[in-house]
């Protein structure tokens, strides 16, 4: 892509002066609470150093203490041109801080955000002084199980599925110079029927200029070549327009340039904000024309249906925890999921780097967006986990990999949906504000069982035998769609109140299969050898791609996450059988679905 910039944090959202802050800070813990009243903010003196975008947890950080500390703190010098000042704004970026984050500069606050997995941005331009500048940040975080958390304990140790805890800065921090006059946010959504983009503009600009003197020039290319041009007058701060992107091609047939695992076909498109005749703001970006949309019990991609080989993606290191150690650990991990014959992964209970969802977008892995966990409910437990899931859906609408929004997982933070009205009300809440802002992509409401609203019902069995995981859904289809318990945890696949409407169904976590030297832990016995893993792992997968009216399913998982030792790799990435065993099996042909 044109765009692209290795390590930029925000890949359909390009400018080109940019400034990344990760390395090494001044860092300090705080156990006592005692910073903000002793005014650390003022003259900030660390007494460690540390390496962000690194928790303090890990070793890539240079610290790597697992023990909890509620209140931290950082500090780095900044150098700034004091004459870009007067016609740009200094605006600095935290991809993701865990959990609520406060800002100073030079000793004045510029500002706070509480959640740990979205984007948030502070324009600091008049804190700021010629030459050096003093940043610094206070981070507090705590074992609350209101808040979102993920796989982040809430105990002093480890246990089952729930690892190390994730304590401040663990995304990129970065800053840019941006126009007086800019362009704040784009929203794309391609329209495959009609063969166009509609595009939706956010523009920081002064009321005075809404008098047609500001424009807004977005230029279409594919691989180079000119598709076409639109220029749409800017009259207030919110302004939509469409651009037809379809060209003829050698037989002067009128076609689109579709986007699939197979074929992820990318346009490039560039944005010149323009006053009279002078460019106040240029942006790069690309989209993809890719439609998913349900249609009865299918779910069709471009039109088509779509079997999904999905694969349970932690996104975990062994050195870094949640924080990916570069960008190409991100591209390692989407080629190997390819390898292993997967077209598409289950983000789980976790917002990835955008690196890594422009890296599927590139390559053409299908991706589910899934939010973190919180695991009581309350009144702040709900306004907080519905504020940042709003930001994330913003945040990561225009990228084409996502064909699916989960919410919820396994009645985590409600865990009494069943049968509680306020909790299903909660979810049917979620369910719709997600389709106010994306109407095209299906929501899962609640992944795994107790669904109330949902496009696609999904079901979780760890079933180790083949046939018996054959015969629980082949045979009891009515009753398992039902509110009744069919599983072992003694859940069902509706709440109550609620009935099976004909939607999709996906087997969206299975196996989860032991094997590996080292204790741990997976589901249901242990394996000693690469052939009895291979051989259960074909009867279990092979048995879901026999029951007809499941169109897809996710296996557990990619590697292994610290005490659990269930993934197809191990922590460090190699594969515990040869991949094209698991490919082949993954590819084959089976029942009635066409593997795509």
């Amino acid at each position: 892509m044109k765009c692209y910039i290795k390590d930029y944090p925000r890949p359909q959202f390009v400018r080109n002066n940019w400034e990344n802050l990760n390395g090494q800070w001044e860092f300090r813990f705080d156990d006592a609470n005692v910073g903000e009243k002793e005014k650390w903010y003022e003259d900030f003196a660390g007494t460690h150093k540390i390496q962000v975008p690194f928790t303090y947890e890990t070793k890539l950080s240079g610290i790597q203490d697992e023990s909890r500390h509620d209140y931290i703190w950082y500090g780095k010098k900044i150098q700034v041109d004091g004459g870009r000042l007067e016609k740009e704004n200094y605006i600095i970026h935290f991809e993701g801080s865990d959990f609520l984050t406060t800002l100073w500069v030079n000793g004045q606050m510029a500002g706070s955000h509480k959640g740990g997995y979205a984007r948030f941005s502070f324009d600091i331009t008049n804190l700021l002084r010629e030459g050096e500048n003093q940043l610094v940040v206070k981070v507090e975080d705590s074992f609350d199980m209101q808040q979102p958390r993920g796989k982040q304990r809430w105990l002093k140790d480890s246990y089952q599925c729930w690892y190390v805890q994730t304590t401040g800065i663990w995304k990129s921090v970065w800053t840019e110079y941006v126009p007086k006059i800019s362009l704040k946010n784009i929203k794309m959504t391609p329209v495959i029927p009609d063969g166009h983009l509609e595009l939706e503009y956010q523009v920081d600009a002064p009321e005075s200029m809404w008098d047609g003197s500001l424009s807004l020039e977005a230029v279409v290319t594919f691989e180079g070549e000119f598709i076409n041009k639109v220029c749409t007058a800017i009259v207030s701060e919110h302004t939509c327009a469409k651009i037809d992107v379809t060209k003829k091609n050698s037989s002067y047939a009128w076609v689109v340039k579709t986007w699939s695992p197979k074929e992820p076909n990318l346009y490039d498109i560039s944005f010149r904000l323009i006053k009279n005749l002078d460019v106040m703001d240029e942006i790069g970006s690309y989209f993809a024309m890719r439609e998913i949309r349900i249609d009865g019990n299918n779910i069709l991609l471009n039109g088509s249906p779509v079997y999904q080989r999905l694969i349970l993606d932690q996104g975990y290191w062994k050195d870094s925890h949640l924080t990916p150690p570069n960008e190409e650990a991100l591209i390692e991990d989407i080629d190997k999921i390819h390898a292993l014959g997967y077209n598409g992964l289950r983000k789980h209970q976790k917002t990835e780097d955008e690196r890594f969802l422009y890296w599927c977008d590139v390559k053409g892995m299908l991706v589910w967006s899934e939010m973190a966990a919180a695991y009581d409910f309350s009144d702040e437990a709900v306004c907080e986990f519905t504020r940042e899931w709003m930001e994330i859906v913003n945040q990561n609408y225009n990228h084409p990999c996502i064909i699916t929004w989960t919410p919820f997982n396994e009645s985590w933070g409600i865990s009494q949906v069943k049968t509680k009205r306020a909790q299903q009300h909660f979810t049917e809440a979620v369910y719709h504000l997600t389709k106010s802002i994306d109407p095209y992509r299906p929501v899962i409401v609640n992944d795994g069982w107790e669904h109330t609203v949902s496009d696609i019902i999904t079901l979780h069995d760890y079933e180790e035998a083949g046939e018996v995981l054959k015969n629980r859904y082949g045979n009891l289809k009515e009753e398992i769609l039902s509110s009744k318990v069919y599983h072992c945890c003694f859940k069902s696949a509706m709440a109550d109140g609620y009935g099976y409407k004909g939607q999709p169904v996906i087997i969206s976590e299975f196996g989860g299969i032991a094997f590996g030297r080292d204790a741990g832990w997976g589901y249901g016995d242990k394996v000693n050898t690469k052939d009895d893993f291979l051989e259960r792992f074909d009867k279990i997968t092979t048995a879901i791609k026999e029951i007809p009216y499941v169109c897809g399913y996710c296996y557990t998982q990619v590697t292994d996450v610290q005490q659990e030792m269930n993934g197809l790799m191990d922590i460090d990435r190699n594969y515990k059988v040869d991949p094209e065993n698991v490919r082949e099996i993954n590819e084959r042909q089976v029942g009635y679905w066409r593997q795509i």
